[in-house]
């Protein structure tokens, strides 16, 4: 017995749902980073800066995981995430707030107002993934693609 290493053929990938991620980011800078993170992984996402219409895309796109800004021109970050967890629609779906509030005390508050998981700004990208990968389980391919076979001989 012996193991082959392969990789994944194009065609097993395509059988595979990439996650689609929601990111409500109003910074330029900020949404072409994530986006660019969110593409590196292999993720499917939809970028949108105005927060008052956030609960009506997630209901109608039903997104993996969001991305939520808290410092937001219309509804803050803390708002919108209280809308999604009453929603039955979109109460399933983990919300990451990325914000630039980076104290304790405001880590806490943030979390206890319905996010699922909290990172601040700047922050690495190591985090971010990790993060990611955590919160979407088994949606997420690893970067290598590698599948092992073990095949036997007589």
């Amino acid at each position: 017995m012996y193991l082959t290493y392969s990789f994944m053929s194009n065609e097993h990938k395509q059988k595979s749902q990439p996650p689609l991620i929601l990111v409500v980011e109003d910074h330029d800078d900020s949404l072409l980073l994530l986006s660019y993170v969110l593409e590196s992984l292999g993720c499917k996402f939809i970028c949108q800066s105005d927060s008052n219409t956030t609960v009506l895309v997630a209901q109608e796109y039903q997104p993996d995981l969001i991305l939520l800004d808290i410092l937001l021109p219309s509804l803050n970050g803390l708002e919108v995430v209280q809308h999604l967890k009453c929603e039955p629609l979109t109460f399933h779906i983990p919300v990451v707030a990325v914000t630039a509030l980076a104290g304790r005390d405001q880590k806490q508050h943030i979390l206890r107002a319905g996010f699922d998981e909290y990172i601040s700004k700047p922050y690495m990208l190591e985090d971010l993934e990790a993060i990611l990968y955590r919160l979407l389980d088994r949606k997420l391919q690893p970067h290598l693609d590698l599948e092992i076979y073990q095949e036997s001989y007589n």
